[in-house]
């Protein structure tokens, strides 16, 4: 299976499932890189996503995460 199909493919699951993937593929490279962030970032984003794993928090979209932030900095200059 070549790249582009295994992209495909990867596309079409659920939110949950890509984002496991995404966490799988991510913990693949830590083998391979440094942690850029360090110390204390590093530690925030592992807690951060250990909260997610476990369901104690639901992700929020990022899109919507951005049409948020854009309702309060409107309202918050009026």
């Amino acid at each position: 299976m070549n790249t582009d199909a295994i992209e495909k493919e990867a596309l079409a699951l659920p939110v949950e499932a890509r984002a496991r993937l995404v966490d799988k593929l991510l913990e693949s490279l830590d083998d391979d890189m440094s942690d850029p962030l360090g110390g204390a970032w590093g530690e925030e984003i592992e807690r951060r996503r250990e909260e997610v794993r476990q369901g104690r928090v639901t992700p929020v979209a990022g899109e919507e995460v951005s049409r948020k932030a854009w309702e309060l900095a409107k309202s918050a200059s009026l």
